[in-house]
């Protein structure tokens, strides 16, 4: 319903809201708390939400678009009605600058949250700002009888690190050198990024990384009942300054994170279950020795019958396009011959012209649980995926290391293999002292645990998008692995099938064609605007 409004209140509307005569706008200028009110008013009011800002919110928006009202509206939506989506209306942008490679693994374990990390392909980890190397220093290990030993592992391990960068870098430019058709741009990048690829092993799990992260207030709510929760000093300290960071912007999504009986029980409950559980798997599960295993081993999907899997995505396929039961589809659909379920499916996936051309919902139908057991460094990659189920054994120098073959070819082993002897030494001299900061010594080489869950929607971007050319070998070997597993020992050809994105093939200099279609773009960009 239309509505005239007079000259000041059209002012206002133009002001914070990008079209304000349409049906269809988006707000501006207003902090997150305001937005969040008038959005959980909305829920409860009859007319338009310009309306609403007009009628409700105009008096108290003053110059920089500060109201003490909002504040309070959503306070009482907030506690009176107890509606957690309440949380989900507003949130913030925030910096995490020098945190732990090991933290950024338990912030970024959200689901709800959108993350971007500062890359160890692109950044050499060599300098020294201020006369230290980036490493995370804890303050209970520093503190303690093993601090002096602590920093120099640590240190002497950087220092390897920074000696090998330039020599695989000079490796790496003898080994493919730049060709005509490359420019000095893309040849530059392609090759740095191949070395620090291959050396990225030799950074210990305390490399500090800068990390932006956007999220709603209710998913930082759970971000920082986890943190406080935990066993390390950093994520006590990083949720301590992030809380008073964002009270600065959305003060009303935070109330209940550090009251005692609210956010501080959460917490305490967090903390108390982990450490029963553990407590308990200590006692009861027999942990020596342990079995070799793969780099993946699918342990169970569903359905385990091939035919039974196909049966079931042609229901859910076919599923919103009918009016019947969907016991009485699949009934029908399992009598089908096979090829008359391959023509749905056929016709379900598509012709896909790239990766981001997914079939719908009707793949999640199916399922696949893997145990990983790969390099820290290809696990934190893989871990940021967020449709799926990931849980991670602590990491640990035990289960040992891959040494690139590139690395043996270069000349550079030796050192590689005393740096991470002295990631094994330190982590052992920490552990029995400081158990839950003995992982900060373990360079990304090392392996780690992980078990993965996701469904066939999921696997299909996630196998296609790591297992690209410009992709990491290690991940890379991950994806392809699992794709093998879903066809022949899981028997979903259908699904392998239907993942015609999935690269097998070998890449030696993986930026490359990456970098040039970078080029082509910026040159694209250049000459459109040069024409404007």
């Amino acid at each position: 319903m239309s509505h005239e409004h007079r000259p000041p209140e059209r002012e206002l509307l133009e002001r914070h809201l990008s079209d304000p005569d349409g049906p269809v706008f988006a707000l501006t200028d207003l902090p997150e708390v305001v937005k969040g009110a008038l959005f959980a008013r909305y829920s409860r009011y009859g007319g338009s939400l310009k309306q609403l800002f007009v009628d409700e919110f105009a008096d108290d928006v003053t110059g920089d678009g500060s109201s003490d009202r909002a504040a309070r509206l959503y306070d009482k939506v907030f506690d009176e009605y107890g509606d957690d989506s309440v949380a989900q209306l507003g949130g913030a942008h925030v910096a995490l600058e020098d945190v732990s490679n090991l933290l950024t693994k338990r912030i970024e374990w959200g689901r709800l949250a959108a993350y971007l990390e500062q890359s160890t392909r692109y950044i050499a980890y060599d300098t020294r700002p201020d006369g230290r190397y980036r490493y995370h220093r804890d303050a209970d290990v520093m503190a303690g009888p093993h601090a002096q030993a602590y920093e120099q592992h640590l240190d002497a391990i950087f220092d390897i690190y920074a000696e090998l960068v330039p020599e695989v870098l000079a490796w790496v430019h003898a080994r493919w050198p730049q060709d005509e058709a490359t420019s000095d741009v893309v040849y530059r990048n392609a090759t740095k990024a191949k070395a620090l690829d291959l050396l990225r092993g030799l950074l210990p799990a305390a490399t500090l990384s800068n990390l932006g992260m956007f999220a709603s207030g209710q998913s930082y709510e759970g971000l920082l009942l986890r943190l406080r929760a935990d066993e390390l000093a950093e994520s006590h300290a990083i949720a301590d300054r992030l809380l008073t960071e964002l009270r600065r912007v959305i003060p009303s999504f935070l109330t209940r994170v550090d009251r005692p009986e609210r956010g501080g029980a959460w917490s305490q409950y967090l903390a108390r279950t982990r450490d029963e559980t553990r407590q308990l798997a200590r006692e009861l599960v027999v942990s020596s020795p342990v079995q070799p295993a793969d780099l993946v081993t699918l342990v169970d999907w569903s359905p385990r019958d091939p035919g039974d899997a196909e049966v079931a995505l042609t229901t859910a396929a076919l599923y919103p396009h009918v009016q019947v039961p969907e016991a009485q589809l699949e009934q029908q659909v399992r009598a089908w011959p096979p090829e008359r379920r391959a023509q749905v499916l056929r016709a379900y996936v598509g012709e896909r012209a790239n990766r981001r051309h997914k079939p719908g919902r009707g793949f999640e139908r199916v399922w696949y649980r893997f145990d990983v057991l790969g390099d820290y460094g290809g696990f934190r990659d893989l871990q940021r995926h967020r449709m799926l189920t990931i849980e991670w054994q602590e990491l640990t120098t035990a289960h040992g290391y891959e040494t690139p073959a590139e690395l043996e070819e270069a000349g550079v082993a030796d050192r590689w293999h005393e740096a991470l002897e002295r990631s094994d030494a330190l982590f052992r001299l920490l552990q029995p002292d400081h158990p839950a900061q003995a992982p900060y010594a373990v360079c990304f080489a090392y392996r780690v645990r992980y078990a993965m869950q996701l469904n066939a929607r999921a696997a299909m971007q996630m196998l296609e998008l790591r297992s690209s050319p410009q992709g990491h070998p290690q991940y890379r070997r991950v994806v392809q692995e699992m794709h093998r597993l879903i066809a022949e020992r899981a028997g979903h050809r259908a699904v392998a099938d239907a993942m015609a994105h999935v690269d097998h093939g070998a890449s030696d200099l993986e930026r490359l064609e990456s970098e040039r279609s970078a080029e082509r773009r910026r040159r694209v960009r250049s000459e459109r605007d040069g024409v404007g």
